[in-house]
């Protein structure tokens, strides 16, 4: 099996997904050989390799034209080759008014990226027959991510606190990575959560990997998310018991893969 991964060669999540598909015939795909806001590179760079199938995990959280028109090209370059496509998507779609969801809960999102999300889970779903879309929450577990970069510098004596407030359901990139190809050969289609099994506060979750990591966990400040004039979402749980049951994967809760 073929298959292609977007932001496969610089992305977070792209080189794990890679690394995860390495039994298959995988291919990197980086911005140097497809610009994916350009509709007409995406769609020659998919006929040249041919993918049975596609996991798209590029994306740029202040720019519209990655995140939302970049997967709308995508999308559509699937479509005219018959490749299936593995769509990552996010929390951030909802705005957490309504604390935990499950894949009938209809997105409303109230930040720009959330739209942006929102906006490639409907161009995605709208032209693919062969599509599972995969919402997901903070990815992380590595060492590497930017979470746990935050939570050192933190720790180091660098300025500012963690939201308590704030709850989501952190997924181990490894996790995360092996779920999206195995979600690339299944014939599940539509929208799939895949987060992890525990909600936590970014608080909760600094202290989980300062401990960890040996650090000492009470020099981490509490913050809330709340008292910012910016808004973003308070509390959203992805419900991935539908995951849990199709998958063979599992996705572990923080709580389990940061336990020192």
């Amino acid at each position: 099996m073929r298959v292609l991964v977007t932001g496969g060669r610089s992305g977070y999540l792209g080189r794990h997904v890679v690394a995860a598909a390495e039994p298959h015939d995988v291919i990197a795909l980086g911005s140097a050989e497809a610009d994916i806001r350009d509709r007409r590179a995406v769609r020659d760079a998919v006929a040249r390799h041919a993918p049975d199938a596609i996991i798209h995990t590029a994306y740029v959280q202040s720019d519209w034209e990655v995140t939302a028109a970049g997967a709308a090209n995508v999308a559509l370059a699937a479509a005219a080759l018959g490749s299936r496509l593995v769509l990552v998507s996010s929390d951030v779609v909802f705005s957490g008014k309504d604390g935990r969801y499950d894949e009938s809960a209809p997105p409303d999102p109230i930040t720009p990226y959330g739209a942006a999300k929102a906006a490639a889970e409907t161009a995605a779903l709208a032209v693919c027959d062969d599509v599972v879309v995969a919402r997901t929450s903070l990815i992380l577990g590595d060492g590497a991510s930017q979470h746990e970069r935050l939570v050192h510098a933190l720790v180091g004596g660098g300025d500012g606190g963690l939201f308590a407030d704030e709850r989501r359901c952190p997924v181990h990139v490894g996790d995360l990575a092996a779920a999206l190809v195995e979600l690339a050969t299944t014939a599940h289609r539509g929208i799939l959560h895949c987060a992890g099994a525990d909600a936590m506060s970014r608080y909760e979750l600094g202290r989980a990997i300062a401990h960890r990591d040996g650090l000492d966990p009470d020099v981490l400040r509490p913050s809330t998310r709340a008292e910012l004039a910016v808004p973003g979402p308070i509390d959203v749980r992805l419900d991935s018991a539908l995951a849990g049951r199709l998958l063979t994967t599992r996705l572990r809760g923080a709580r389990e893969f940061l336990a020192r």
